[in-house]
C-alpha cells in the first residue's frame, strides 16, 4: 500500500480494519446458525444473484425500464433469513423514458 499522504494511509488502514470487523462479524452470525462456509464460499454464492433490467417499448414510442433483482437460491435464501436481510435487494424499480 502506498499513498503520498499520510492521511491516506491511515484512512486506507481503517478502512480494511473496518471491512475486516464487518466480514467476522458476519460469518459469526453465519457460523451460529451453523452456516460454516469460507468467505471465499459465501461470495461465490453471493454472486449468484444479479440485477437485470428489462426494456420494453410503448406504442407511443416511450420505453419502460423494470429493473429487479433474481430470485435467491436457497443457499443464498438461507444467509439472507439469517442476517435478516431482503431478499430482493433495491426492490423493484420503473422508469419510463
Amino acid at each position: 500500500m502506498f499513498h503520498s499522504k499520510e492521511s491516506r494511509s491511515d484512512g486506507h488502514l481503517f478502512i480494511t480494519v473496518l471491512a475486516y470487523q464487518c466480514v467476522q462479524a458476519i460469518r459469526t452470525t453465519l457460523k451460529k446458525a451453523g452456516i460454516n462456509d469460507s468467505w471465499s464460499q459465501l461470495k461465490r454464492t453471493l454472486l449468484v444473484q444479479q440485477r437485470v433490467t428489462t426494456s420494453l417499448r410503448r406504442k407511443d414510442g416511450q420505453t419502460i425500464h423494470l429493473r429487479k433483482s433474481t430470485l435467491a437460491e436457497p443457499e443464498l435464501m438461507a444467509i439472507y433469513q439469517t442476517l435478516q436481510i431482503n431478499p430482493a435487494p433495491g426492490g423493484t424499480k420503473k422508469l419510463i423514458s
